[in-house]
């Protein structure tokens, strides 16, 4: 399919249509077709086969902004990245930051995960602009491989922002947000909500993934999480 979207606004240079394609590129956050292939062979394996068969690339990617929406903390949500951040934890020299977590990590959990709890930083900051600032600088640096954060407040302007800053600096970059957020528009190039569906022997979730590179809004299927510790 090709969607053909006229731009109006400022800065368009008539003399020189393929700077000013560019230029919209980055402000907007739209993308490539012909660069899906690429995008493609920068991901992770979540750890679930049901789930990679539903990511773009069979995986998290390894850049760009993933929306996690989810309607309450400790349904499960930590634990469904960990297969994946321990790999990175330990496959590069690089840091895995926590921003602004609701609560401080337990760190035996981490650890029984596989995560190396040396190349993991907490990171706490009280005014929002230094958590907007502590957050891009972050992700931009390229001294960091993923990034957590659970934004209280963010404008889309900002995800778009983060989301060219974490495609520079080749950081994975994951906001938990609110499951009421899932009907609105984001610039965020991954997106899904999470529901918690629990029995007595395990914590399920209920996954749909609402945008995702070359392809529509996924069924909503379940995963099983076999112990709780996250």
């Amino acid at each position: 399919y090709c969607i053909f979207i006229q731009y109006k606004g400022a800065g368009i240079n008539k003399s020189d249509p393929k700077k000013s394609l560019e230029n919209l590129m980055r402000e907007t956050g739209l993308w490539k077709a012909s660069k899906i292939d690429n995008e493609y062979g920068q991901t992770v394996s979540s750890g679930f086969d049901i789930l990679d068969k539903e990511l773009p690339g069979l995986g998290w990617p390894q850049s760009g902004v993933t929306e996690v929406l989810y309607d309450r903390t400790g349904i499960g949500e930590l634990k469904l990245m960990m297969p994946a951040i321990s790999r990175l934890s330990r496959s590069q020299n690089r840091w895995i930051a926590l921003i602004n977590p609701p609560h401080i990590p337990y760190a035996p959990a981490l650890e029984h995960e596989g995560v190396d709890l040396t190349r993991l930083l907490v990171i706490t900051q009280k005014t929002p602009e230094d958590y907007l600032w502590a957050l891009e600088k972050s992700i931009s640096l390229k001294s960091c491989r993923a990034v957590i954060t659970w934004p209280n407040q963010i404008k889309d302007a900002q995800v778009r922002r983060l989301q060219v800053a974490s495609k520079e600096g080749n950081c994975w970059t994951i906001l938990l947000r609110s499951e009421k957020l899932a009907s609105k528009t984001s610039p965020a190039e991954l997106r899904m909500r999470l529901r918690s569906c629990r029995s007595a022997e395990s914590t399920n979730l209920k996954i749909k993934i609402l945008k995702r590179h070359g392809g529509w809004e996924s069924p909503e299927f379940k995963i099983t999480l076999l112990d709780k510790l996250l």
